[in-house]
């Protein structure tokens, strides 16, 4: 008999308390079950029941192996079930938490085009400015800026993005520009409050060498574009990601405050829970942005 189908009713008539309610679960006859589970014992050469007239139960050997054989059977139905979902077209929520400026100037613009695409997958996108727990908080996946703090996450590179200092042309005016690194300690700097090591700048002298500039500054606040508006006003200097301050640094809101400097480049990733299979929706979302990034070529 199949060793499979023998697990199966052996721990059908645990699960149900019988051999009669395993047989109407399985949808096969009582004595089917009843010679499932008499092979079973003699392959294994052990008794896994106690049989009275009034109930059936596993004894200590059954119950050890119960414990093991559920695992496999729910194993063997999860993995019945990935081929079917790996073989259907992607549909269902797909849950995203994204950085609020990335996601206003990058993600909402081709939503359209991805959801007309993929019509039967709904999306649900978050935008916050805080890195969310993925599995804990119900994400299926985010997409995040620069260094992979949680290893733990399977992650997928989409594209680049540089990051310079800028600020306006009135600062510059009333405080002067600073020249080298060392000279920021005496300017107005502005702070993302979300970063996870403070009120720190990690920059690249020409020489390569890698320096941090910590400051207070005048104004702290957890979001990009709050930044910039504050950087146009006049109120000091921001570190931010070029598809923020690109337009305003063309039309001359903004200059670089110290343009010597090597150019900092940030990773842009999609991330995911870990494990061996990525759900449809979401593999088909991931592949969508990176082939809309690689038609770029450039950092965005």
């Amino acid at each position: 008999m199949d060793r499979l189908t023998e697990m199966e009713a052996f721990a059908m008539v645990v699960d149900q308390g019988g051999f009669t309610d395993a047989a109407k679960k399985m949808g096969i006859s009582k004595s089917a079950v009843s010679k499932h589970v008499s092979s079973l014992e003699a392959r294994l050469g052990a008794r896994l029941l106690n049989r009275t007239t009034r109930r059936v139960s596993p004894t200590e050997i059954g119950l050890a192996y119960y414990d093991r054989a559920r695992r496999v059977l729910n194993d063997a139905g999860e993995a019945d079930a990935l081929v079917t979902s790996m073989q259907s077209a992607p549909s269902g929520l797909l849950r995203l938490s994204v950085a609020t400026d990335f996601g206003v100037n990058h993600l909402s613009p081709i939503l359209g085009d991805f959801l007309a695409e993929y019509p039967d997958i709904m999306v649900n996108m978050v935008l916050n400015n805080r890195f969310v727990e993925l599995i804990s908080e119900g994400f299926d996946m985010a997409i995040r800026i620069g260094e992979l703090e949680d290893s733990t996450l399977r992650s997928r590179k989409l594209t680049e993005t540089t990051r310079r200092m800028v600020g306006s042309p009135a600062y510059f005016e009333r405080y002067g520009r600073p020249e080298k690194i060392d000279d920021l300690n005496a300017h107005k700097l502005l702070h993302y409050s979300n970063q996870s090591n403070g009120n720190v700048w990690k920059l690249t002298a020409p020489s390569g060498e890698r320096r941090q500039v910590r400051s207070a500054g005048w104004l702290t606040v957890n979001d990009g574009q709050s930044l910039l508006n504050a950087a146009i006003s006049g109120l000091g200097i921001a570190y931010l990601p070029s598809f923020l301050y690109r337009d305003a640094l063309a039309a001359g809101l903004v200059e670089e405050a110290i343009p010597s400097l090597p150019v900092e480049k940030l990773g842009i990733y999609a991330v995911y829970p870990p494990g061996r299979f990525t759900q449809p929706k979401v593999r088909s979302f991931i592949d969508y942005l990176a082939a809309h990034f690689a038609k770029q070529n450039t950092p965005i």
